[in-house]
């Protein structure tokens, strides 16, 4: 296995992630993403990412109406 054909890792699956839900993922990414990564390993990335966004907005949501009652 040469070094183009290496499964991403951890930092590069999180970030391959946030830029395909930025909308800015380029075409070398995505298809590296489609041909080595595995999809399981994106699927649970991207739930911890979404979970991790909405409980910070509800969090700040909650900070804010706590500050301003």
């Amino acid at each position: 296995m040469t070094d183009s054909e290496q499964k991403p890792g951890l930092f590069a699956v999180v970030m391959s992630v946030l830029a395909a839900m930025f909308g800015v993922q380029t075409e070398a990414n995505r298809k590296r993403d489609f041909s080595q990564g595995h999809p399981l390993a994106y699927i649970i990335v991207f739930i911890l990412i979404l979970v991790l966004f909405v409980l910070s907005v509800a969090a700040l949501v909650r900070l804010v109406m706590h500050l301003t009652s």
